[in-house]
């Protein structure tokens, strides 16, 4: 019986885990990874820092999908096949032990992305796998006697029975091209996972200040996330701005960036509450400066200018907080209003938010529906997720699922 040759265009996170699947499955079949770069996950890397935040502890399937602004519907299933806690076992079997942060983060607890690298390398190798830097596909014809023919750099032929696109998110038309020429239509790429840029001279002045939950929205267009947020030097970032950027990353394109951001800087609190909170502070500290007393959790610095944002003195006291003043600082301490004027990707993350239309793809497979013998798996997919971790859960289930079936096992 002739051997089964199955190639992996995109030597990423969802393309190792599907040739390493594959190889497991099938011992014998020759798989072969082809990387157009330098070097094998690249943003396995950089992820969380260096850290690789490789998952999140999120372990039912629904609550799972529900993270993916596009793709989850599609998801679920795969989920009930291969989970966070599927991934948590394949690294520890493996000999990676995960960690779980606060935030439900899920990071090796050597704190160091070259665990999870050493480790999907580690295998990949032990079981077979051909491995390939440098050697960009530049085209895949469809073989009449059956399989296919890649096309490598220096026009080099590579016949396979079986081919995965791995090749990570679409972030030009360009980059989805091999799936094109096989007949896979694209939704339009746009950028998902991005801070926000924020002119607002005290916001800037304000670089490195964080606070650990606010609220912040879009009104314009029904966009609302609570969380940790960042001021940096060109404006927001944090995971609230992130999230809210993923939901709306196509109503936000079609803005080009520019809209007004509402941020609630005590979201524990409602507009009664806070006015409560400010007579009280008159009554019990009238002499005090009202920029020096800042009420929890805001730090000094961030509630000294959203004091004077109000149009408060820097020498008021509270003695002399007038009911439209105190009307003034609800509304900014509620309703900060920040005009958006552009955005920037986030180095760690870098998502797009497009790829190869869901319904060309069955998800039991990830086999194409307009392809036979092609399969799909990770950003390629018209499929992202929320940051914490959840676009390498997609990678990983999806290159298992695609693994095991081009292996010809049953996910």
């Amino acid at each position: 019986m002739e051997r089964r040759r199955v190639s992996i265009v995109g030597g990423g996170a969802a393309g190792f885990f599907a040739a390493i699947a594959c190889a497991e499955a099938r011992p014998g079949t020759e798989v072969t990874i082809l990387e157009s770069g330098p070097g094998f996950l690249a943003k396995v890397r950089i992820s969380g820092g260096g850290r690789c935040n490789v998952t999140h502890a999120c372990f039912d399937a629904r609550e799972l999908a529900s993270r993916y602004p596009r793709g989850g519907r599609a998801l679920l299933g795969p989920f009930r096949v291969f989970q966070p806690r599927d991934t948590v076992a394949w690294f520890a079997a493996r000999g990676v032990e995960l960690k779980t942060e606060a935030d439900g983060r899920m990071f090796p607890v050597s704190d160091t992305s070259a665990t999870v690298i050493d480790c999907l390398v580690g295998a990949a190798r032990a079981a077979g796998v051909k491995l390939r830097t440098d050697c960009g596909v530049t085209r895949i014809a469809r073989r009449p006697e059956g399989g296919f023919e890649l096309t490598l750099a220096r026009d080099e032929a590579h016949p396979s029975d079986r081919v995965l696109l791995a090749t990570g998110g679409c972030r030009t038309a360009a980059a989805g091209a091999l799936a094109v020429s096989l007949g896979h239509s694209l939704e339009a790429p746009v950028p998902s996972l991005f801070t926000f840029h924020v002119g607002t001279p005290w916001v800037r002045e304000l670089a490195g200040v964080s606070v650990a939950s606010a609220e912040v929205a879009v009104p314009s267009q029904g966009l609302r996330e609570r969380g940790a947020v960042l001021l940096t030097h060109w404006g927001l970032s944090g995971p609230a701005i992130l999230r809210l950027s993923a939901w709306g990353a196509r109503a936000l394109h079609a803005l080009d960036y520019r809209f007004s951001l509402r941020v609630n800087w005590l979201p524990e609190l409602d507009a009664e509450a806070l006015a409560a909170l400010l007579g009280s502070r008159r009554q019990e500290q009238p002499a005090r400066l009202i920029v020096n007393s800042p009420i929890a959790p805001l730090t000094a610095r961030l509630w000294e200018r959203l004091v004077l944002a109000a149009g408060i003195g820097r020498d008021t006291r509270w003695a002399d907080l007038s009911r439209p003043d105190r009307a003034r600082l609800v509304e900014q301490l509620a309703r900060t209003e920040l005009p958006v004027s552009g955005k920037s990707m986030n180095k760690d993350e870098f998502v797009t938010c497009g790829g190869v239309a869901l319904r060309e793809v069955s998800f039991k497979t990830m086999e194409s529906r307009v392809c036979p013998g092609l399969y799909l798996a990770g950003e390629v997919l018209d499929i992202d997720g929320i940051t914490g971790g959840f676009n390498f859960q997609a990678a990983w289930t999806t290159g298992w699922i695609a693994g095991r079936a081009m292996a010809g096992e049953e996910p």
